[in-house]
């Protein structure tokens, strides 16, 4: 049998000492006491104006509304001035007085707008110097003129700062008032210790809740600008796999026809020389060489529940049924065709397809109750699309419009189709204030079949 000896022995001074929670509550307290109030408590931070002329610009004259960015600052200058009146009025006619009280309350209420948090200490030191220039049966500690330059730089001081900058503040002032009533209070007609602190801790209160609120509109501002890119992100990412997709199929289809023509062809010609027969062989093999690799490529985006559609992909000629289904859906439609309708490459014919679909579901869901018009073009070199609708009819304002998920990323979706093909898309407000989607599909060459198709 095996004992174990347990160490009962005292910890000693090398282990150090148990550090109680309390005990470590308290010194990070004092940490951020030091950290907030007396690490470089006298740095130069100047207050910036506003960024943009806010809401009371609306109501300003037209040459005074751009200096409403300035208006945090005048708001601090009016209520020096009031301290300012203030001291004058207590001072009861004696100049030098005056003077004095309206260096120690307007000083610190100006110095808010450079240097905060020595701001802070400089109105606390003045408290006591204002109560000895105007020695009086006036209340105690806080004079008039302390009274409301104190309380003015709380406020400002906690609204340029954070709020754990603004409770210290406050538990020092309560301290100062506290000791200062304790040990002179008597000597006064009256105490405002604790309706100063109650002023105070209200003025407070109401800033920390704006800070808290704002810097909360902020971070949910900031994620939805970040929930929006990665929306748009997922929508590309989508929308390009959905492409290379559509793009396989096309071209595998396409590249099977390929190997089996060349396959047949020899057995359609008797007794085919020897040079034809090994040609069609070698084209054969080259189709399905570069349809094995066109599978190991593109057939990675296919997801594993996936499954290919039975139907042919749609194409122009698919656009009156397209265009049907809009109309049972409510949107009066019209549709253009110019040019000497032609067979295009297939690829072409399926994005065209999706850039009207998807242009005539966006006027369904921003416009409900507007026409729309789509012009198809057959030009040299390519196909032009122009779909534009008119403006939101006059029963869609008695309509409640519910946002739905991905809303405004189709015109994404479309410029990866244009992109993919190297065309070109430009969209715009229409002059009647519908919107206009103008379309330009390169198309690299047509063949005798296609000129045969035109005739």
């Amino acid at each position: 049998m095996t004992y174990t000896r347990m160490n009962t022995e005292p910890r000693t001074a090398v282990d150090g000492p148990s550090r109680s929670p309390e005990f470590r509550l308290a010194m990070d307290a004092l940490k951020g006491l030091r950290a907030d109030l007396f690490d470089d408590f006298f740095t130069y931070r100047p207050l910036p104006p506003k960024d943009k002329p806010g809401r009371l610009a609306r109501v300003l004259p037209g040459p005074l509304r751009p200096l409403e960015v300035w208006t945090r600052h005048v708001l601090v200058v009016v209520a020096g001035m009031l301290a300012v009146r203030v001291s004058f009025d207590d001072s009861e006619g004696e100049l030098q007085a005056a003077l004095a009280m309206t260096f120690c309350s307007l000083g610190p209420i100006l110095m808010t707008l450079v240097r905060p948090v020595g701001a802070f200490w400089f109105s606390l030191v003045s408290i006591p110097v204002v109560a000895w220039v105007q020695d009086g049966n006036s209340d105690f500690p806080w004079l008039p003129a302390s009274f409301v330059a104190h309380l003015v730089v709380l406020t400002v001081v906690a609204a340029r700062t954070r709020p754990r900058t603004a409770a210290w503040m406050w538990v020092l002032t309560a301290a100062y008032g506290i000791g200062a009533e304790g040990l002179y209070g008597g000597r006064y007609f009256g105490s405002n210790a604790m309706p100063f602190l109650s002023v105070s801790a209200l003025s407070l209160l109401v800033v920390t809740v704006a800070l808290v609120r704002r810097a909360a509109e902020q971070e949910m501002t900031a994620q939805q600008t970040v929930t929006a890119q990665e929306r748009s992100k997922r929508t590309q990412l989508e929308e390009r796999t959905t492409i290379a997709r559509e793009l396989h199929d096309v071209v595998a289809h396409h590249m099977m026809v390929v190997a089996i023509q060349a396959e047949a062809a020899p057995y359609r010609v008797e007794n085919p020389p020897e040079e034809l027969a090994k040609a069609f062989s070698t084209i054969r093999e080259n189709a399905v060489a570069a349809l094995t690799e066109l599978r190991r490529v593109l057939g990675v985006v296919r997801a594993e529940d996936y499954e290919a559609p039975d139907a042919p992909q749609p194409t122009l000629s698919d656009l009156d049924g397209l265009l049907t289904n809009v109309r049972e859906a409510g949107l009066t439609v019209d549709k253009v065709v110019t040019g000497a309708v032609r067979e295009l490459p297939q690829g072409v014919e399926l994005s065209a397809y999706r850039i009207v679909q998807e242009a005539l579901s966006n006027t369904l869901r921003h416009a409900p109750g507007a026409s729309a018009r789509v012009e198809v073009g057959y030009v040299l070199g390519g196909l032009g699309l122009r779909i534009v609708n008119g403006p939101a009819g006059i029963m869609s304002s008695f309509v409640k419009q519910t946002p739905t998920q991905g809303a405004g990323q189709g015109l994404t979706g479309m410029r990866e189709r244009v992109s993919m093909l190297g065309g070109e898309m430009t969209t715009a407000p229409a002059a009647d204030g519908g919107f206009e989607v103008t379309v330009f599909l390169p198309v690299a060459r047509f063949t005798a079949e296609d000129g045969a198709g035109e005739a």
